[in-house]
């Protein structure tokens, strides 16, 4: 599969936690001249548009674009006709005049940033929306007949309980949605809870919690009916995330937007993230990758799937023999780590708690 991921770095505020590229934008002129140069940006690839087949926008926050920016923008690409088409809403920038529009030029998924719905919590990560407009967004999406609805949760936040979190897996049964994202709070640097870090006034859960948490989003999304098919991912009806499978895979795609990076013929490429060197010339660099850079990403990324890697598929691409070119997986396996099962390496239950531990050995 090859996919195209297009960046909309502007948000109406700046999330705690967020490290992603992202500004609030001065005024609208800012985001139409930065618009001018995605689209021509966008045209360089033009030669691939029959063959893409994901198309993912993503942020900051695309769905505070105005419904002129969103139109401008959906007929540039247009001419593609995607098998799976996303984009990423925040609720409180969603209107059903834009949830209209995306039905209009054929999007088909969206990911709605919720992360949790206890509102001390929401406020505490700085972000604005409250509850019903969470039930009120779903409930149109699915009344327009946008079908596939993909959730992002955070958990392991400082002050949540378990009680919390319980709480919101049941607000996720209740809204009977296709997907769900569910990630623990990362410390990143360039965040203002990074900075809150610095000065001593934040400290992270604890490990212990963490991995309950993480044990209960597990078994109780499990007992909803998603298939935990990704470390951080869950769905139902095989209504995964095909486009982020792209990248757990390997495949083939094109990055474009502010800071965003691509995968294609065997280049990585990378854009700026500064501002006005985008607008001046969009891609920073193009690195080829080598034989055992592919390698070690295809290990660490396939391992990130619940199926796993294929050894025999890996020994027929490379020709190598990984317990050879990487020993020290036996002494993951006697750890319980990882497991060989119906010829692929996957990651035991223990192993998805600590995969960093496993993914080391590649690197």
């Amino acid at each position: 599969m090859k996919g195209l991921y297009i960046h909309i770095p502007f948000c109406e505020y700046i999330c705690h936690y967020c490290d992603f590229v992202k500004s609030i934008p001065k005024n609208k002129e800012t985001v139409d001249q930065y618009l001018e140069a995605l689209v021509q940006e966008i045209r360089t690839y033009q030669d691939h548009f029959d063959s893409i087949e994901t198309i993912y926008i993503g942020g900051g926050t695309p769905s505070m674009l105005t419904l002129d920016q969103l139109t401008y923008l959906f007929e540039s690409i247009k001419v593609i006709k995607p098998k799976e088409y996303t984009i990423e809403v925040n609720p409180e920038s969603y209107t059903e005049e834009k949830g209209l529009l995306f039905k209009k030029y054929g999007i088909n998924r969206i990911s709605l940033g919720v992360q949790t719905f206890n509102q001390k919590l929401l406020k505490y990560l700085n972000r604005k929306h409250k509850n019903q407009q969470v039930f009120e967004i779903i409930s149109h999406l699915k009344t327009i007949g946008i079908p596939q609805i993909s959730l992002d949760l955070i958990y392991a936040i400082p002050g949540q309980t378990i009680e919390d979190l319980y709480f919101d897996l049941d607000q996720v049964q209740k809204l009977d949605i296709t997907h769900v994202s569910c990630y623990s709070l990362i410390l990143e640097e360039k965040t203002y809870f990074y900075y809150k870090y610095l000065k001593g006034q934040f400290e992270q859960m604890d490990e212990d919690t963490e991995a309950q948490m993480y044990e209960i989003v597990m078994d109780e999304l499990v007992r909803q009916g998603f298939e935990h098919y990704e470390i951080s991912n869950f769905a139902k009806q095989k209504n995964y995330s095909y486009h982020n499978l792209i990248y757990w895979t390997l495949g083939t795609y094109i990055g474009v937007g502010l800071g965003a990076h691509g995968f294609v013929d065997g280049k990585r490429t990378y854009n700026h993230r500064s501002m006005p060197k985008y607008l001046e010339d969009p891609q920073k660099e193009s690195t080829y990758q080598n034989t055992e850079t592919l390698l070690q990403d295809e290990l660490i990324f396939g391992l990130r799937k619940l199926s796993g890697v294929s050894l025999s598929q890996i020994k027929d691409k490379y020709q190598i023999d990984i317990f050879k070119t990487y020993p020290q997986l036996y002494e993951k396996i006697d750890l319980g780590l990882i497991k060989i099962e119906n010829d692929h390496l996957i990651l035991t239950r223990k192993g998805l708690f600590l995969g960093n531990q496993v993914f080391m050995v590649f690197i």
